[in-house]
C-alpha cells in the first residue's frame, strides 16, 4: 500500500469548534478543536511544530518526505505546495487578511502567501462568509478601525455572502473575510500560518500581526470595493470546482466512483458515500469521513462506488 490514511491533527487554535470534524471523521477527534491539518507540512505560526502531520508509523510527514521527496511528491518538486484543513466555525471567525506572496517574500521570508479556497461540506440554514470589502476603504479609516477595535463597522463594510452545502469559494490573498459560525468546510490553501488579524478583541491571541506591526501588516490588505460581479468571479461553474484564478495556486475536484485520479501527491477527503480506491499497489476503502494523502509513487488511481471524494493539490 502506498496511500496513507490520515489520523486527525488538531492544533490548538483561538477559536471555538463545534464538534463537527469529530462527527464527520471515523477515527477520533477533538469535538471541541475546530481545525484538522490534513497531510500538513506546515506548523502554527511561532508554534512550531504544531500542526505538522504523523504518519501511521510515526514518522513525521515532512520528515519522510525530505527524506524521499521523488517518491512521495515527483521528480519536479520539494513540499507538496499546499495545505489542506477540514474547519468547523463552532463561532463567527475574526475578520482577518492573509498576506500575497510578494508581500510574503518581502517580509516574512517565504515564497508562499496564503491564497485559498473554500469547498463547504455542510452549513446551517442562512449560513454566510463575509468577503471583501463593499466599498473602497482608505488606510486611515482602516488603521483607525483596527486600533479601536470598531468591529461593527469593519463588518458592516464588507459583502456578507450566503453559502451552503456543495458551494467552492476562492479567497484570494489580501482580501477580508470571516467565516460564519455553523460551517464545516474543506480549505486548501498555500503552505503557511499566515494571518492579520483586524478583529482581535475577545480571541485568545497574543499576536495579531505577524510580529510586523500594524503599520506594516495592514499593507498587505486589499482595501478595493469587491462588487456583486467581482465576487461571483471567484466561484466555479458546473464544469469546475473553483475558478481558473486558482490555477496559479492549487486545484481542486469532486471526483465520484467511476472516476479516475491522475498521478500526483494529492489529498482526499471522503465527502459523502462509500467505496473503494484502486490502484496498481492500492485497494483499499473509503467513506465519508476518511481522509487520505496520495504519493506520486502510487500512479494512477480508480475511484469505485457510490462515493464522493475531493480531490486538493498544488498546482502543476
Amino acid at each position: 500500500m502506498t496511500v496513507e490514511a490520515l489520523a486527525a491533527n488538531q492544533p490548538e487554535t483561538f477559536y471555538r469548534g463545534a464538534g463537527r470534524i469529530a462527527e464527520f471523521r471515523n477515527g477520533p477527534a477533538l469535538p471541541d478543536r475546530p481545525e484538522d491539518w490534513v497531510g500538513s507540512m506546515t506548523s502554527r505560526f511561532g508554534l512550531a511544530p504544531a500542526g505538522l502531520s504523523t504518519l501511521a508509523d510515526g514518522r513525521v510527514l515532512a520528515e519522510a518526505i525530505a527524506a524521499d521527496p521523488r517518491w512521495w511528491l515527483g521528480p519536479d518538486r520539494a513540499d507538496t505546495g499546499v495545505l489542506v484543513k477540514l474547519l468547523d466555525a463552532g463561532q463567527r471567525l475574526p475578520l482577518h487578511v492573509h498576506p500575497d506572496r510578494r508581500f510574503a517574500t518581502a517580509h516574512l521570508a517565504s515564497p508562499y502567501g496564503k491564497t485559498e479556497a473554500w469547498v463547504i461540506l455542510s452549513a446551517r440554514p442562512d449560513a454566510y462568509v463575509h468577503l471583501g470589502f463593499a466599498r473602497d476603504v482608505e488606510a486611515a479609516e482602516l488603521a483607525g478601525w483596527v486600533d479601536g477595535q470598531q468591529t461593527g463597522a469593519m463588518l458592516a463594510a464588507t459583502n456578507r455572502i450566503p453559502v451552503a452545502a456543495g458551494d467552492a469559494i476562492l479567497c484570494p490573498a489580501g482580501l477580508p473575510h470571516a467565516i460564519g459560525d455553523g460551517i464545516l468546510l474543506a480549505e486548501v490553501q498555500e503552505p503557511t500560518d499566515f494571518s492579520v488579524l483586524l478583529e482581535y478583541e475577545g480571541f485568545d491571541l497574543a499576536d495579531g500581526h505577524l510580529g510586523l506591526g500594524y503599520d506594516l501588516a495592514l499593507q498587505c490588505v486589499d482595501r478595493r470595493a469587491w462588487t456583486p460581479s467581482r465576487l461571483d468571479e471567484l466561484r466555479g461553474t458546473p464544469a469546475r470546482l473553483l475558478p481558473e484564478a486558482a490555477d496559479e495556486f492549487f486545484s481542486a475536484r469532486r471526483l465520484r466512483g467511476g472516476d479516475r485520479l491522475e498521478r500526483g501527491c494529492s489529498v482526499l477527503i471522503a465527502a459523502a458515500g462509500a467505496g473503494r480506491l484502486i490502484g496498481e499497489h492500492d485497494d483499499l476503502p473509503l467513506r465519508r469521513g476518511d481522509t487520505l494523502l496520495v504519493p506520486y509513487a502510487a500512479g494512477p488511481l480508480l475511484l469505485d462506488g457510490q462515493v464522493e471524494v475531493i480531490r486538493l493539490a498544488a498546482s502543476t
